[in-house]
């Protein structure tokens, strides 16, 4: 293995994905617990949403060709038939001439096809109404089936589970569903002088920071992540740890020990574990240069750099599109799906042609654009991402940009 060939961030994820295998597995849990988790399969409905014809108006239910060149000067006279109640059926049809009172989401009377607004009447008397606008068939209703129709597509396979996929769920009379059980996500943290984040700091070590960030990243897009400790720079105990969670986890997260250097385990460690082992240890990317990217019997292994920022910048390119897609982007294009506000930099940045570049910057909006300032500072200061709004992307093919132009971000 070559240190330091450094593939692109793209690159290196094709490589990964050539040899890994991620696990499809299912559980069902009730509706309500279904948020964040991602739909195993489809589902249909079994009912017509709504299951009747609804007004979207307080007003009159009518016919509309009833109501057909009806002015202020000339109102349509319709006599007022009954009243439409709440969660009620209607008893009796709209014959011509007749008009229905009903408020929004009331039960539409069999031959009405309109709800004119209560806006557009004048009530001569309590038995008769004219109407002052013209409405179309369709109009201020909601048909029966028109927002999901008895076995349509209602979620489909491999959404994520938001609030208003719960809500179309419910509609359609789903009460319970089989989602993606989450991937399982070992976290060690690596290092002599690294110490519990509950511990003061001795001489020369530092607190745990990235478990907790990198715990709290996986959790946030729907893994199942798990804390493994904090491990000096010991081949044998890294390996033992590395022995056992390789055996009950998907995916393998060490921070810490990737960069060159002398006392350097990770790799060794790595590379011992099984084919095929490491594929690249180094990317073109700006923080994060120093990533290994491994596959051990099918499972993804990162050792992801000691650095806070670094190491949460590679979490964000390359084990987030796992956890949320159980795959990599296809394209380029799907990649920059992730990055979906353009923003204005407010200065110059340089770069490096060949190496894409990650910003930290925080988002303001003035005289009606909006604006990305960069939130400046080396990759192990966690003040810098703490303070970012997002990373701004500078393309590889770059060598830097100017105050003024346009970049992608992706929110953080």
């Amino acid at each position: 293995m070559e240190l330091f060939k450094a593939l692109t961030v793209l690159e290196s994820c094709r490589e990964i994905a050539r040899h890994m295998i991620i696990p499809r597995r299912s559980k069902t849990v009730p509706l309500r617990d279904s948020l964040g988790y991602r739909l195993f399969e489809d589902t249909l409905s079994a009912d017509d949403v709504p299951g009747f014809n609804r007004s979207t108006m307080d007003g009159f239910a009518v016919r509309a060709r009833d109501t057909f060149g009806a002015s202020e000067s000339l109102p349509a006279y319709l006599d007022i038939a009954g009243e439409v109640f709440m969660g009620k059926d209607v008893f009796g049809a709209a014959g011509p001439g007749k008009a229905w009172r009903i408020p929004t989401g009331g039960m539409l009377p069999q031959g009405c096809d309109a709800v004119v607004m209560v806006e557009y009447t004048e009530e001569l008397d309590q038995r008769t109404i004219g109407v002052t606008r013209p409405v179309a068939p369709g109009e201020n209703i909601v048909r029966r089936g028109e927002d999901i129709s008895t076995g349509e597509l209602t979620v489909a396979r491999g959404r994520v589970i938001r609030p208003q996929e719960m809500g179309a769920l419910a509609a359609a009379g789903i009460t319970s569903v089989k989602v993606e059980d989450p991937l399982s996500i070992a976290i060690i943290s690596t290092g002599d002088e690294v110490v519990d984040a509950e511990k003061t700091p001795g001489p020369g070590q530092v607190r745990d920071i990235n478990s907790y960030s990198l715990f709290g990243m996986a959790a946030r897009v729907g893994a199942a992540p798990r804390l493994c400790g904090i491990i000096g720079d010991d081949y044998r105990r890294l390996k033992e740890a590395m022995e056992s969670v390789i055996t009950e986890s998907d995916v393998i997260i060490l921070s810490g020990g990737s960069s060159v250097g002398t006392r350097d385990v990770s790799a060794r460690v790595i590379e011992s574990l099984g084919n095929p082992g490491i594929l690249f240890h180094g990317i073109s990317v700006k923080p994060g240069k120093p990533t290994i990217g491994a596959v051990v019997a099918g499972k993804p292994v990162f050792g992801l750099p000691g650095h806070p920022v670094s190491a949460m910048v590679v979490f964000i390119l390359m084990v987030e599109p796992l956890i949320r897609l159980g795959r990599y982007p296809d394209s380029e294009d799907e990649f920059l799906k992730d990055f979906p506000v353009t923003a204005a930099i407010t200065r110059n940045l340089r770069s490096a042609a060949g190496r894409e570049d990650f910003v930290r910057v925080s988002l303001r909006h003035q005289d009606g654009k909006v604006l990305a300032d960069p939130v400046l500072g080396k990759s192990g200061l966690i003040a810098t991402m703490a303070n970012a709004d997002g990373l701004a992307r500078i393309p590889h093919s770059l060598e830097g940009i100017e105050a003024g132009d346009m970049v992608r971000i992706k929110l953080i």
